[in-house]
């Protein structure tokens, strides 16, 4: 059985469809990407500093205007409960073991009194991070 010349095989692939699925993606991300927020949330103080470039996901400590204390360590189980700092600085400690590399920020609201900010960025140095992070807002 031969093929005659109107039922040739075509090797061509069609890449519309691909294209439309991957800009439909392209528009969720772009949409979705600056509502993805980590830590809780709190006042931050603004200050002229540039930003930081972070390369590995933070562990983010916060401390909201009544001085509870929030730790972001990667599920949102464990920013929903305020922890003692005892807890905290023991969990990043153990986070830090495991990956020395991992930012550390503390996310601070800005009526909180600058005693309990030192306080917390004491703890987390006690604890072994020996470098933290403060987090503010740009000036307008």
């Amino acid at each position: 059985m031969a093929l005659s010349s109107k039922h040739r095989l075509s090797a061509e692939i069609n890449v519309v469809p691909y294209i439309d699925v991957m800009l439909v993606l392209l528009v969720i991300f772009m949409v979705t990407a600056p509502m993805l927020t980590q830590g809780v949330k709190v006042d931050l103080p603004s200050a002229n500093s540039k930003p930081i470039e972070i390369k590995e996901e933070p562990l983010i400590v916060s401390i909201k205007k009544d001085g509870s204390l929030y730790v972001n360590l990667g599920d949102k189980k464990s920013e929903e409960k305020a922890k003692p700092l005892k807890e905290i600085s023991s969990a990043i400690s153990k986070v830090i073991k495991a990956k020395p590399n991992t930012p550390v920020l503390v996310w601070g609201d800005a009526a909180v009194p600058y005693g309990k900010v030192i306080g917390v960025m004491t703890a987390l140095e006690a604890a072994g991070i020996e470098q933290v992070g403060l987090v503010t807002e740009p000036q307008n």
